[in-house]
C-alpha cells in the first residue's frame, strides 16, 4: 500500500484502527459494474483507505442480482491484495432466498457467516454486523451465535446497524450479563440534515459515546442532498434519486443547511459534501462515515473531507442552522 493520506481512528473502545472514511459498496454490481468497482477500490486503497463495508444482501433489489454480488466483487479484488491490509466489514439479517435464509437466528447467522466468508474469499471477517433488529429472535440467541463466531476466530469484532437505543441498550446489558461478545460499533443513518440528525442524536449519540461504541454512519450526505446540487427554487437534477430526496429532505431548514455548507466550503476552498463529512468527523463519538462512489472521480471528491478541519465557529454555525427541538430530558 502507498503512504496513507486518510488518517486512522480507533473503532470505538477497541484497539482496531480504521480509516476515517469507510468505503461503502452497496452500488457494486448495481450502479457500478465490476471493472468500475475495482477501480474505486484501487483509488481508495491508493489513498490509504483500509475500511471496506458491504453486506450479504447487496444488491438483491437490482434486476438479476440474487444478493452476495458486492461481496463477490470485493473477494475477487482482495485476491490480488494483502488481505491483512484491509478491515472488511459485512452484515447479516436480510433475505437471501427463502424463509430460513434471513433473520438473526443462531442457525442462519452461523450459515450466513460461512457463505460471506466464501464470497469474500477470506478466512475471517473483521467486523460482522447485524443489519437491523430481528424482534422475533431473542437478543441472547443472536449474541450467542456472534460470540461463537468470535471465539472460533471467524469474526474479530461485532457491530449493530439500524438499532434503536432501547435494543442497543438491551444488547449491551445481555452481553455483560452472559459474558457474550458485545457490539463495538453502530451503523446508523446519520447526517446534518433533518430529520436524521435528531433521530440519531436524541438518544443514540450519548449512548454510543458513554459506552465506547464506534459510530460508522451510512448516508452521511443524505443521498446527495448535501452535495449542494439541490438548491431552493432550482430545478431538480437529472437523477433517479431526485424524487425520493425531494420528498424526504426538501424543507426550509434543510435548504438553509445547504446554504451554510456552501458558505463554509467556500471559506475553506472545499466542497459542501466535504464540509458535511467533516462536521460528522468532529463529533466525539464518530469513527468513520461510510461514503459510496460510482466512479473514481466521485470518490476523490470526498476523500479530502478526512483532513478538513472546521473551525469552532464553523461547527457552531452548522450546529445552529441544523438544530432540532429538544425536550427538557434531552442532554
Amino acid at each position: 500500500m502507498t503512504n496513507s493520506t486518510l488518517p486512522l481512528r480507533r473503532l470505538g473502545r477497541t484497539g482496531l484502527k480504521v480509516s476515517a472514511l469507510s468505503l461503502g459498496t452497496m452500488q457494486f454490481g448495481w450502479t457500478a459494474d465490476e471493472a468500475t468497482s475495482h477501480a474505486v477500490l484501487d483509488a481508495y486503497a491508493e489513498a490509504g483507505g483500509n475500511f471496506i463495508d458491504t453486506a450479504d444482501i447487496y444488491s438483491n433489489w437490482a434486476p438479476g442480482n440474487p444478493g452476495g454480488v458486492s461481496e463477490e466483487i470485493i473477494g475477487r479484488w482482495l485476491q490480488e491484495r494483502d488481505r491483512s491490509d484491509f478491515v472488511v466489514a459485512t452484515k447479516v439479517r436480510g433475505p437471501m432466498g427463502g424463509p430460513l435464509r434471513e433473520g438473526l437466528s443462531k442457525r442462519w447467522i452461523l450459515q450466513a457467516a460461512e457463505e460471506s466468508l466464501s464470497r469474500l474469499n477470506i478466512d475471517y471477517i473483521d467486523l460482522y454486523q447485524v443489519h437491523w433488529p430481528d424482534l422475533e429472535t431473542p437478543i441472547e440467541e443472536t449474541l450467542e451465535a456472534l460470540t461463537d463466531l468470535v471465539r472460533s476466530g471467524l469474526v474479530r469484532y461485532i457491530g449493530a446497524s439500524n438499532f434503536p437505543a432501547w435494543r442497543l441498550t438491551e444488547s449491551l446489558w445481555k452481553a455483560d450479563k452472559h459474558s457474550f461478545a458485545r457490539f463495538d460499533s453502530l451503523q446508523p443513518e446519520y447526517s446534518i440534515a433533518a430529520p436524521v440528525r435528531a433521530s440519531f442524536e436524541r438518544e443514540l449519540a450519548i449512548l454510543c459515546q458513554t459506552h465506547g461504541i464506534g459510530v460508522i454512519p451510512y448516508s452521511p450526505l443524505s443521498g446527495g442532498f448535501l452535495t449542494g446540487k439541490y438548491r431552493k427554487g432550482q430545478p431538480l437534477p437529472d437523477s433517479e434519486r431526485a424524487g425520493g430526496i425531494q420528498r424526504r429532505f426538501f424543507s426550509d431548514q434543510n435548504f438553509a443547511v445547504v446554504e451554510e455548507l456552501v458558505r463554509v466550503a467556500d471559506a475553506h476552498g472545499a466542497k459542501p459534501a466535504q464540509v458535511a463529512l467533516a462536521w460528522l468527523l468532529a463529533k466525539p463519538y464518530m469513527t468513520a462515515p461510510i461514503i459510496g462512489a460510482n466512479s473514481v472521480e466521485q470518490l476523490r471528491d470526498l476523500l479530502p473531507a478526512a483532513t478538513l478541519r472546521l473551525t469552532p465557529e464553523d461547527i457552531t454555525a452548522l450546529d445552529e442552522v441544523s438544530k432540532w427541538e429538544r425536550a427538557r430530558t434531552d442532554v
